[in-house]
């Protein structure tokens, strides 16, 4: 039976991107049973692979993120024509406010430093606008710690911001892909500009 990553899957992970890398760095699966289970076209994943694609992104464990269960996951490492089957039931569901602004516990709060880490770490086309929507955090904080001027800088540990649950893996998911939409943007009109460019001059 061949595999293709034709998007049939009623379900796909949260970040299938970061999910892909974590899957090509970690397992022995296909290039086909990643890009089913992602929602991916094959080639996109070996170009995901050969690092042609998806440059700064770091890996998501899905077997961390409660997306498969370990058990599934090496079902379809020992037989290359299975197909993943994403553990919906598992997956956190988000629950919003009808009023008023969110509330973030004391033990959060304490952690925001470490996912603002993250998020700097991992995703750098993230905006410090969405990074303050994502965490409820400041610009100010943001900027301790990209300067890391921090008072507690050497004890800071990137953490995800939605296993510590300050967004959910969805709005997490969302601000990365709209990030990843504005540079690219960026950079087709940073190249459009230096053509036109490059031709006044020739």
């Amino acid at each position: 039976m061949s595999l293709v990553g034709n998007g049939k899957n009623k379900s796909t992970p949260l970040m299938p991107k970061a999910t892909a890398v974590w899957l090509i760095e970690n397992t022995t699966l296909t290039f086909a049973q990643i890009a089913d289970f992602c929602a991916l076209h094959p080639l996109e994943v070996q170009s995901i692979a050969d690092g042609e694609t998806v440059a700064g992104i770091s890996g998501v464990d899905p077997v961390r993120n409660r997306q498969i269960t370990q058990k599934e996951l090496d079902r379809c490492i020992a037989d290359k024509n299975a197909r993943l089957v994403l553990l919906e039931t598992a997956l956190p569901t988000p629950q919003k406010l009808v009023h008023g602004a969110r509330y973030t516990p004391l033990v959060k709060r304490v952690a925001k430093p470490d996912a603002i880490l993250w998020c700097l770490k991992n995703y750098p086309d993230l905006s410090d606008s969405q990074i303050i929507r994502l965490i409820g955090t400041t610009k100010t904080m943001i900027v301790s710690i990209k300067n890391r001027s921090h008072w507690n800088m050497r004890n800071l540990q990137p953490r995800n911001p939605a296993d510590l649950g300050l967004c959910t893996y969805t709005e997490l998911q969302s601000a990365v892909e709209k990030a990843e939409l504005i540079k690219g943007r960026e950079r087709a009109e940073k190249s459009r500009l230096a053509r036109a460019e490059a031709q006044k001059t020739d």
